[in-house]
């Protein structure tokens, strides 16, 4: 395995309500851009459903779509996002779920935390089969 870490930046985020539930708690889904820097570099688009508490916390899921240049190689791939926001921070892991191009067998997992503003870290363990 192979380990990727950089950071990415939010280019853009487009988040709308579908349903109010009780107590101020609801449910959203965002379409976000970013740009990646480091080990794994290029430009993602990922569409976020979320489930807001009563408290602002809320849990997120997503489809996650990065294109660029990993370890050499240059494509595309597609990861699961699972993950949790509280206290205007957002924390979540990755799975690799397909691959093309040059990034064609990429199997991975990983992890990403994001502190208030728009800059997150992550770290993205990989092989290629």
């Amino acid at each position: 395995m192979s380990t990727a870490t950089g950071e990415f930046e939010i280019a853009s985020w487009s988040e709308d309500t579908y349903r109010e539930l009780t107590g101020g708690a609801k449910l959203t889904k965002a379409s976000v851009t970013q740009n990646f820097t480091g080990e794994l570099s290029g430009r993602g688009e990922v569409e976020w459903l979320m489930c807001y508490q009563e408290d602002g916390s809320a849990r997120f899921v997503g489809l996650q779509r990065v294109e660029g240049s990993l370890g050499g190689r240059d494509g595309t791939f597609v990861a699961e996002a699972l993950g949790d926001f509280a206290g205007g921070r957002a924390s979540g892991t990755w799975r690799v779920l397909a691959a093309t191009d040059g990034l064609a067998g990429l199997r991975g997992q990983g992890s990403f935390e994001a502190p208030p503003g728009p800059k997150a870290s992550f770290r993205l363990e990989y092989r290629f089969e």
